[in-house]
């Protein structure tokens, strides 16, 4: 039989480790920072005192090979550890693998120079610089790169960059940023039209107009002016006209480590829900007891059970070498919906408390919502999924290549 659900004991343990650092370390620190007020620096304070800590537990980089410092996990381990993570909002930022800079690590260890990883993707790894990846205009649709608008002109050695960007995660106190730019506007084929750029963000002309406020605050996805931006022809990431490619390449395994480490924040929500079900005590029984609430958990249960099966799966296929564009995106929609409704629901069976900022519980809710959006909308991928599912039939007379390609 050659499904097996279990992790190796090596891997297993390597979790267990992350779990008990969360736990033991990371969560009371964190205790401690919103103790002093939270925000920001509290927040950069309490990364730079654990990151030293995890090196020495060696749980550092686990989605880096090791020649680059990392623990070399596998996909499916990847998942495992990301969800033990997630549990605490730092927990993935003191272990570096945090987003952007986990899938720009990836993008340039895949398409970048020698050169290029040597003075971009080793700072990254070592934890001594952080990076941000800027593609999204507030002018076009997000979810259609080939209608980016901002460009970049070939003059003499250099190209010339100007546009407007926003969104760009983690620009703020990044040393460089990976730059979707249209060079061939008139290419015949419309994913040829852009190519990625390395700029360093200290460079004349790269302008963060400020920090978007969200529903959740602000948390450094900036608006930026890229005016008369000049970098030399070497700051190609890829090829030209590869930029399109190059995305996607990023993007499809940045949103299953999303969904993994998503996975870890439904399961503190449900872990938080059944709690409060089980202690507290309204109409003559326990919230546990009413059968609103029992669907509730029930719900939820099952949708992270399925959360859980596709994202196994689709890293299953990822680590693998299979393609995984399908599973990718039922992936992201499935647990993207399913954060936010557990999420939801837990913060209903708190109530108030669950409505107030006493537990973390508001502050996730706030947060899950962007889940549906970032990395494609809901719609986006509801229209992917259709699209494959029809091919999958078309060619093969049988829609199994578009839901899994199970042996069942």
């Amino acid at each position: 039989m050659a499904i097996d659900f279990s992790f190796t004991p090596e891997v297993d343990e390597v979790r267990l480790r992350v779990r008990d650092f969360i736990h033991s370390e990371i969560a009371p620190r964190m205790e401690q920072a919103d103790a002093a007020g939270g925000g920001r620096t509290e927040m950069i304070k309490a990364i730079g005192e654990l990151r030293p800590r995890a090196r020495e537990l060696g749980l550092w980089l686990p989605h880096m090979p090791a020649d680059w410092g990392g623990m070399g996990l596998p996909a499916t381990a990847l998942a495992a550890v990301s969800a033990e993570a997630a549990k605490v909002s730092i927990g993935p930022y003191i272990l570096n693998c945090q987003a952007p800079d986990e899938g720009n690590m990836h993008t340039l260890l895949h398409f970048g120079t020698e050169q290029q990883k040597e003075r971009y993707l080793r700072p990254l790894c070592e934890g001594r610089s952080r990076s941000c990846f800027s593609m999204t205009e507030p002018e076009v649709a997000g979810s259609d790169p080939t209608l980016l608008q901002t460009r970049a002109e070939l003059d003499g050695e250099e190209w010339v960059i100007n546009g407007h960007k926003w969104f760009t995660s983690g620009a703020r106190g990044a040393k460089f940023a990976i730059v979707i730019a249209c060079t061939d506007p008139d290419a015949e084929i419309p994913q040829a039209r852009n190519t990625a750029f390395i700029v360093d963000t200290d460079i004349e002309g790269f302008d963060i107009v400020r920090d978007i406020e969200t529903m959740a605050g602000g948390h450094n996805h900036c608006e930026i002016y890229y005016r008369n931006v000049r970098v030399p022809a070497g700051s190609i990431l890829g090829e030209r006209g590869g930029g399109h490619k190059l995305g996607q390449v990023r993007l499809g395994p940045a949103r299953l480590a999303h969904c993994m480490r998503w996975i870890g924040q439904i399961e503190q929500a449900l872990e938080m829900l059944v709690e409060r079900a089980q202690t507290r005590f309204s109409h003559g029984s326990y919230l546990s007891e009413k059968q609103g609430i029992q669907w509730m958990m029930a719900d939820s249960a099952r949708e992270l059970y399925a959360a859980k099966l596709m994202v196994l799966h689709c890293a299953y296929k990822m680590e693998n070498g299979l393609e995984f564009k399908q599973e990718v995106s039922m992936a992201k929609h499935h647990v993207a919906n399913t954060l936010w409704q557990v999420v939801d629901r837990a913060v209903q069976v708190h109530g108030a408390l669950g409505y107030s900022t006493d537990t973390p519980l508001a502050a996730m809710l706030q947060q899950a919502r962007w889940s549906r959006l970032a990395d494609g909308a809901d719609e986006v991928h509801q229209m992917r999924t259709a699209e494959l599912l029809m091919r999958a039939f078309n060619d093969t007379g049988s829609i199994n290549g578009g839901v899994g390609d199970l042996p069942i």
